[in-house]
């Protein structure tokens, strides 16, 4: 599912507007971005929690060539399903 599908099923769902739940969800993804960036833990009851994880720097070799390359670090977003959701799916 791409976003316009993703707003368009929301606004019917809520007798919303297009406009409204996609200034909803652009809000939702800059609170999350800047909670995360933080390495605070995003928790939605019943549905699940974003829980991010720094990787540190390191070094990979380059499979064809054999070069050293230093891979910097990142934080990885993941993303993990509540008990009440899981039984829902199932």
């Amino acid at each position: 599912m791409d976003n316009k599908k993703l707003v368009r099923t929301v606004a019917a769902n809520l007798g919303r507007t297009t406009e409204d739940v996609s200034k909803l969800l652009d809000a939702f993804a800059g609170v999350l971005g800047s909670c995360c960036g933080d390495m605070d833990t995003v928790v939605i009851p019943s549905f699940g929690a974003f829980e991010p994880q720094k990787r540190d720097e390191r070094v990979m070799y380059h499979p064809s060539s054999g070069h050293r390359m230093l891979v910097p670090p990142k934080v990885l977003l993941t993303f993990k399903m509540s008990r009440v959701l899981k039984s829902k799916l199932k």
